[in-house]
């Protein structure tokens, strides 16, 4: 059982440090004295030695206090701690040092040898940091003696994030991980060691270190790296026969300081490029603090997501909007979980319900309104174009309007590339969709802004989640045609885009994300089986499909007419769009709702669609 004096408050932990402090302080200045004269302490001395022991206790503890050396966590000690022991030790000396010389003038003081305040300082700075470092220094010790039990373990990168990782390893008492050293490209750290634990090659080396060293378990420690550098050293684990690979996930994923809890499963969206997002953080921050934000479409995957993301900028309350009740229920209780102090309002509404949507904005008097809910699945759409332009058309130009009505500052419409030169219902209305934030723009003070992006690779809608289920069930991986190709990008690097553009536009804007190089869906298949542990086409066959109904084989960022213009940030572009007409529009829409009511079949629906953006 592991010796733990304080476990019961913070309280009983602050003041068992205060007593351990006074204690080392008395005996730091007792050691000093009998240094100074080689054991034996003059009688005369001794009142110099009990007034110097007062003194140093009124000086050290408070700078203690003050450099938080009272609230940090036993376990998790680092060289921050230290760094701040150093710092105040030495400020309470010189200050103790400046008290004793003025008193100089007193008698008590007369040829005080000052020696001792010298050795005292160093003492105290040793006694001190050991009481404060033998936790750790006493875990590591009982640790080794259990690596045995533990997989031996590699860490790929040896900087920020393998090096907490590793301090979190050796912090904990008991765990999976003896980790037994590190591999990293960069020149420089070959040969170093990162608290005692050696970088022992480069990446290329991963076979070689794992055979060599009996290596158990891989853990990818490169937060910030492309896809080919986490594909390379994924390949290289496999190849060395290693089952067990981990990874930290991307910055933009981690709340506060890596530990081992953000480890997670090596997945294909870590292999297809992680080009790190620049971001003006205070720009959105801007756009979001003290602001009640409402999202809708916040059950679904770029809805919650973008729920998670505008949290962490401290909105003022946070309205999560979505028909789906259980959706709701689960991204509000991990929000709740994750930050208790957030005001979170959850509501269960269809944004085609007028009357609703009123209320819920009369109510919350929302000052920014991300627009997420859609209807997304092509192949459905094109079976129910109705449900399509109730949702996508009707439902978006009844926020719009409703966001006129209350003030808005901005409606942010979260748009696709499906949009450009459509061939679907699903895209055709999301492409209406932005006409309506253009026309409206110009009406009022509300600024409505439409952004525009291809698949987020962790979205519900996405082949990911298809495939893998396939790949489960050991196959076949349906593929619908070899040439497919898709734009790809990470849900939470389109949502914090999304924000980022939505904080820099002025009103009427399409912005356009850089998604990259487009993806063949069949590369995508073939990795992910591949990252399953098999082989395609000799452990899990891969089959075409064909082309479903509203599918293209390539998906276009901009028509060719549009043309794009630059931002400031590298990843967001401007569509230069053709104007439209407001009058032309509104009347299209009224005639919409008539066909709707009057029940037309669906080819009526989507002939008329295709006159609306023709």
């Amino acid at each position: 059982m592991t010796f733990n004096p304080f476990k019961k408050t913070p309280i009983t932990k602050m003041m068992f440090f205060v007593c351990m402090d006074i204690i080392l302080i008395i005996l730091s200045i007792w050691i000093s004295f009998l240094i100074r004269f080689d054991g034996q302490i003059p009688s005369q001395y001794s009142p110099f030695l009990l007034k110097l022991c007062i003194l140093a206790i009124i000086f050290i503890i408070p700078m203690f206090y003050f450099q938080k050396l009272y609230s940090f966590s036993w376990s998790y000690v680092s060289t921050n701690e230290a760094v701040s022991l150093f710092k105040a030790t030495t400020a309470s000396f010189i200050f103790l040092s400046i008290a004793i010389y003025i008193s100089k003038y007193f008698p008590n003081f007369v040829n005080f040898p000052r020696s001792t305040i010298f050795i005292s300082y160093i003492l105290v700075f040793i006694f001190c940091g050991l009481i404060r470092f033998a936790k750790r220094i006493y875990v590591s010790l009982a640790g080794s003696s259990k690596t045995v039990k533990k997989d031996r373990t590699l860490i790929v990168g040896a900087g920020d994030a393998g090096e907490q990782i590793l301090r979190n390893m050796l912090s904990l008492k008991s765990g999976h991980y003896n980790t037994v050293g590190f591999v990293d490209d960069n020149k420089i750290k070959q040969g170093v060691q990162i608290h005692g634990i050696k970088v022992l090659g480069k990446i290329s080396d991963i076979p070689e270190i794992v055979i060599k060293n009996q290596i158990k378990q891989l853990i990818i420690a490169l937060p910030s790296a492309s896809g080919k550098v986490i594909q390379k050293a994924v390949e290289l684990g496999k190849k060395a026969g290693l089952r067990k690979i981990k990874i930290v996930p991307p910055l933009n994923e981690v709340i506060g300081e890596i530990s081992l809890k953000n480890l997670r499963d090596v997945d294909v969206s870590d292999l297809l490029g992680r080009e790190p997002i620049n971001l003006d953080t205070k720009e959105i921050e801007n756009l979001i603090r003290g602001k009640v934000v409402l999202i809708t479409g916040a059950a679904g995957s770029i809805g919650s997501e973008l729920s998670r993301q505008v949290s962490k900028f401290k909105p003022a309350d946070l309205v999560i909007l979505d028909q789906d009740e259980t959706g709701i229920f689960n991204i509000s209780k991990e929000l709740q979980n994750k930050l208790p102090n957030l005001k979170i309002h959850s509501v269960v509404a269809d944004v085609i319900d007028a009357q609703k949507i009123q209320r819920i904005f009369n109510e919350f008097k929302p000052n920014l309104v991300l627009h997420a809910a859609a209807y997304k699945h092509v192949p459905l759409m094109e079976a129910q174009p109705d449900q399509a332009v109730k949702n996508n058309i009707l439902g978006t130009k009844t926020l719009v309007e409703q966001s006129l009505a209350s003030n808005v500052e901005k409606l942010i419409f979260i748009s696709t590339d499906k949009a450009v030169n459509p061939t679907s219902v699903m895209g055709t209305t999301k492409r209406i969709g932005e006409m309506i934030c253009q026309v409206y723009n110009q009406r009022n003070n509300t600024k409505f802004i439409s952004v525009r992006f291809g698949n987020v690779l962790d979205s519900r809608g996405s082949v990911i989640p298809i495939f893998r289920d396939q790949i489960k069930k050991r196959g076949p991986v349906e593929v619908t045609d070899p040439e497919m190709k898709r734009y790809f990008m990470l849900n939470s690097e389109a949502c914090l885009l999304v924000m980022q553009a939505g904080a820099m536009g002025q009103g009427g804007e399409v912005f356009v994300l850089d998604m990259g190089k487009p993806i063949k869906i069949l590369d995508l298949a073939k990795d992910m089986i591949r990252l399953s542990g098999f082989e395609p086409d000799k452990d899990i066959a891969i089959v075409f499909t064909g082309i479903r109904p509203g599918e293209k084989l390539f998906e276009e960022i901009l028509t060719a007419e549009e043309g794009i213009l630059a931002t400031k940030n590298q990843k967001i572009f401007i569509a230069k769009m053709k104007n439209t007409q407001v009058e032309v529009l509104e009347k299209s829409i009224k005639t919409l709702e008539d066909i709707l009511h009057k029940g037309s079949s669906h080819q009526e629906i989507k002939d008329f669609l295709k006159t609306i953006i023709a």
